[in-house]
């Protein structure tokens, strides 16, 4: 199969089942008219992360890596009016052009971007005490991967589910002797997962227009 039958196929699923709005169209116009990369979810994915949250039932999301807010919308659509999203984020830059199109989505009382290294922001929201959030999506810089996950364990109840972006890198995960630092951080983050007790997991492989890749999803055990 080809790179092309792959888009033609993203494209009929995304006109049958993640039709394009003008929220979610403006979302990637601006993000791409701002030099954001082109990195996105793809409508299919945000639609999975949408249906995720909701039969999770997801009041409590935390995002580990904002970009441009196309998958913060597709998960804000998901909470209920009493739900919160808080979107981790570095670079100032892409973090303003997440806020503006969150506020275009009618998502900004619903919504918080926080501005700083992820690592440094969820040792804040720890020593916050912050209640303990439903559903984390990661999809941020992967050799703080495992990071990522410590910390997202200690930000989670059972019950709560941790979702991986990017964990197949075109097959280049399978590799073990990789000197890649993401290789090498995705790898030590599923090695991690699957050393939890704590924790129950799979991956998944995927293909589309965004190319050959995958996610993980963990759920947490009581």
């Amino acid at each position: 199969m080809s790179q092309q039958q792959w888009n033609t196929v993203d494209d009929y699923f995304n006109s049958l089942l993640a039709p394009d709005d003008e929220v979610l169209h403006a979302a990637l116009r601006d993000s791409e008219a701002a030099g954001l990369p082109h990195i996105s979810v793809t409508a299919t994915q945000g639609k999975l992360l949408h249906l995720l949250a909701r039969t999770q039932g997801a009041r409590r999301i935390l995002e580990i890596g904002t970009l441009g807010g196309y998958s913060t919308i597709w998960l804000g659509r998901a909470l209920p009016a009493d739900g919160r999203l808080i979107s981790l984020e570095a670079n100032p830059t892409h973090a303003a052009v997440a806020r503006a199109n969150l506020a275009r989505a009618g998502l900004a009382e619903r919504t918080e971007v926080r501005v700083a290294p992820a690592l440094d922001s969820l040792a804040q929201l720890v020593a916050e005490h912050a209640e303990p959030f439903d559903l984390v999506f990661i999809d941020a810089d992967k050799p703080n991967n495992p990071h990522y996950l410590e910390r997202a364990l200690e930000l989670t109840r059972p019950g709560s589910l941790i979702i991986g972006d990017n964990v197949v890198r075109g097959g280049d995960i399978a590799d073990g002797g990789s000197t890649d630092p993401s290789i090498r951080g995705i790898r030590r983050f599923l090695e991690l997962i699957a050393e939890n007790p704590k924790l129950t997991a799979t991956a998944v492989q995927t293909v589309g227009s965004k190319g050959y890749d995958g996610f993980s999803l963990a759920r947490v055990n009581g």
